[in-house]
């Protein structure tokens, strides 16, 4: 199966032009290589809740993408509200993927503890908030990796949650 996944990245710099993207480059590697994703968007909007909400809920309801993947804003920042923006959007938490990306990255640094990162459903999507760096990216995006096809087979209703994939 080739799940449809969109990429938003959340950067003022970025969405003038200031900066160039990385981390939705180490993102479009790992979704391609890893989990044969195809890519059916990809944003970049400044760091401000109603973009960021408005761009999530596009990606969701009208381009019907499986996964949105989120890079940028999730640190303590005043201009970091991408979580804020995914709580908006989203109808429930999946925290354990967040539990799980701070821990994994936690063992390489403590500073991952201050990661506000929020992953959950909207409608039939899962929206993943990662880091803004490509290294943290990279991190948080591996950690979990291996358990997003399940996730993703649940939330589309492939497979029910007691059933086995």
């Amino acid at each position: 199966m080739r799940w449809k996944v969109a990429m938003l990245t959340a950067s003022d710099k970025g969405s003038r032009g200031e900066r160039e993207d990385t981390s939705a480059q180490v993102i479009r590697e790992l979704v391609e290589e890893e989990l044969n994703g195809v890519i059916v968007e990809y944003r970049i909007v400044p760091d401000e809740l109603i973009d960021i909400s408005a761009a999530l809920i596009e990606m969701a309801d009208y381009f019907k993408a499986d996964l949105i993947i989120t890079t940028g804003g999730t640190g303590l920042a005043p201009r970091d509200v991408t979580p804020e923006a995914t709580l908006k959007v989203i109808d429930r938490q999946v925290p354990g993927l967040a539990e799980a990306m701070r821990f994994a990255s936690m063992q390489k640094t403590r500073r991952a503890m201050l990661s506000r990162s929020v992953c959950g459903i909207r409608g039939k999507t899962l929206i993943i908030n990662l880091p803004g760096s490509p290294k943290g990216v990279h991190e948080n995006l591996k950690a979990i990796m291996d358990q997003i096809p399940h996730a993703l087979d649940i939330v589309s209703g492939r497979f029910h949650d007691h059933e086995q994939a």
